[in-house]
């Protein structure tokens, strides 16, 4: 009896637990549809509560209003820093992997604390970092950065970690005889990183891939810092939320539903791959039950 009810408060648990992280974004999603009220000659967003009829108004605005802009630079700077994060990163870990133990556990401690460091702090020291430079090319007579350019060093630096952090597992599962058995088969050893190594790793990659590309779009701190007010996506809800009409909940929506939609791939694909693994697995015992 004691065990049923143990049981059961976890499973009460669990999804209470799962109502609270997942209840926002439902809500948030199905007011994406919401028929807001017209105030003057502009649609108010102050009163999220209240529904007034299904319509698709609100999407449709987000490719002829002022979310325009941030919502392309945000998109092209998730895209750009994730691919060159995840190239920076993946050869990182594949250089900290060969290393002896005493030095790739110093250099995996260093290179933890970016992601331990708060974003405040990450965000102050990129935009003085930024202001120095600016300063510097300036007494140069050259011009200065702009805000795609600080915007991509920053996502890309505070990206790196998390994709080392996500190939490394996968390197130490992997056995490096199939690296030396290539090299002995005659390949280069960047044909044989290529061909061999980077196929074996290829889960971590896009795992990092993913962390990469949903720590971009999720940033709003750095992205603040570092970049002129209402530059990305996060930062105009920012200021749109500072306004009395509020801010349009298909923003935040437009970005949840291509990385739900990326995960259920990367998930479906791999749950593929574990079922062809494992019918591979049977036939091989079959055939030497057979022997």
């Amino acid at each position: 009896m004691v065990k049923k009810i143990a049981s059961g408060l976890k499973y009460v648990y669990l999804g209470l637990m799962l109502f609270f992280l997942y209840m926002p974004i439902i809500y948030l999603i199905v007011f994406s549809f919401n028929d807001f009220p017209t105030v003057g000659r502009r649609i108010s967003y102050a009163n999220l509560g209240k529904w007034s009829g299904f319509s698709l108004d609100n999407y449709l605005r987000l490719f002829t209003g002022d979310s325009v802009e941030p919502l392309l630079l945000t998109l092209r700077v998730a895209v750009v820093s994730s691919v060159l994060a995840t190239l920076v990163g993946t050869a990182a870990a594949i250089g900290i992997n060969s290393m002896k133990k005493r030095s790739r556990s110093l250099v995996l401690n260093v290179s933890q604390l970016p992601m331990v460091n708060p974003d405040l702090v990450t965000g102050i020291t990129f935009m003085m970092l930024f202001a120095f430079v600016n300063s510097l090319l300036v007494k140069l007579g050259m011009s200065q950065m702009g805000d795609y350019v600080k915007l991509l060093i920053a996502h890309i630096s505070f990206s790196i970690p998390y994709v080392i952090f996500s190939v490394m597992p996968r390197l130490k599962q992997s056995s490096n005889l199939l690296y030396e058995a290539a090299m002995d088969l005659g390949c280069s050893p960047t044909r044989a990183l290529w061909k061999v190594v980077i196929p074996d790793i290829m889960p971590g990659i896009t795992s990092g891939f993913i962390m990469a590309l949903t720590m971009s779009l999720d940033d709003f701190v750095v992205s603040y810092f570092v970049s002129s007010l209402s530059s990305t996506l996060s930062v105009h809800i920012y200021s749109a939320a500072q306004k009395p009409y509020g801010v349009n909940p298909a923003l935040a929506t437009i970005i949840f539903i291509p990385l739900v939609a990326m995960l259920l791939i990367v998930n479906l694909r791999r749950i593929r791959k574990e079922r062809e693994y494992e019918i591979q697995n049977k036939k091989v015992k079959m055939k030497n039950g057979g022997r």
